[in-house]
């Protein structure tokens, strides 16, 4: 990987990195796959990192059952309570007071964006740009969402990191041009190795690394 000080601007993912969510998150899935049966294993696992247009066309072919599934994962997510992932404060700090330019990248909507903000104040000064699952075309593994982002903050893809805990945002990141960090946890870190630049356990690992490092 390269050295951190040449770095000029972090790319995070949400869900399983910043914030700890993805336990809440494949709880809610597999509520909804024993509801609403798609047949595919691991299903939770399967749709990480893609937006939620994406997985009910995809999986859900028929409209109605669009509907009662868009329904209940609304209603499951108003009772999460969402929290920084440990670490999580301390790199968005540590960047912000190294005048590190910071983007995230999500699949999450706008309605769920405002939950976390209700939750987290604060969450959203941290960065210079915000992409949101309305925000692109094109659900992870596809880099559009990550190009956006660099383009926003004016910096190359390949000056960037990208900091992600799935599968499809590894692949992002990496089919962006962007030096590529993986969090394992979410996955094995087995399967992420063989696309991310480097891996770490956790986003405590990196905060602690990063403050000697930057």
């Amino acid at each position: 990987m390269k050295n951190l000080k040449d770095i000029k601007a972090f790319l995070f993912d949400l869900d399983g990195v910043l914030i700890d969510s993805e336990s809440e998150y494949t709880k809610i899935w597999n509520a909804i796959e024993q509801q609403f049966p798609t047949g595919i294993d691991n299903f939770p696992i399967v749709i990480k990192g893609t937006t939620l247009e994406d997985i009910l066309s995809t999986y859900f072919m028929d409209k109605e059952t669009r509907k009662k599934v868009e329904k209940e994962l609304y209603r499951l997510e108003k009772a999460m309570k969402y929290t920084y992932s440990p670490g999580a404060r301390q790199l968005l700090l540590n960047l912000k007071e190294k005048n590190i330019p910071v983007a995230l990248v999500t699949s999450s909507n706008s309605d769920k964006m405002k939950h976390l903000y209700n939750d987290i104040p604060e969450f959203s000064s941290f960065f210079d740009a915000i992409i949101v699952g309305e925000m692109v075309e094109h659900s992870k593994p596809n880099p559009e969402g990550y190009l956006k982002a660099a383009a926003l903050l004016g910096i190359n893809p390949e000056e960037c990191v990208v900091v992600e805990d799935s599968l499809q945002g590894i692949k992002a990141g990496r089919n962006s041009g962007a030096t590529v960090i993986g969090i394992a946890g979410t996955l094995p870190e087995e399967v992420l190795r063989p696309e991310a630049d480097v891996l770490f356990n956790n986003i405590q690992e990196l905060a602690d690394y990063a403050a000697a490092s930057l």
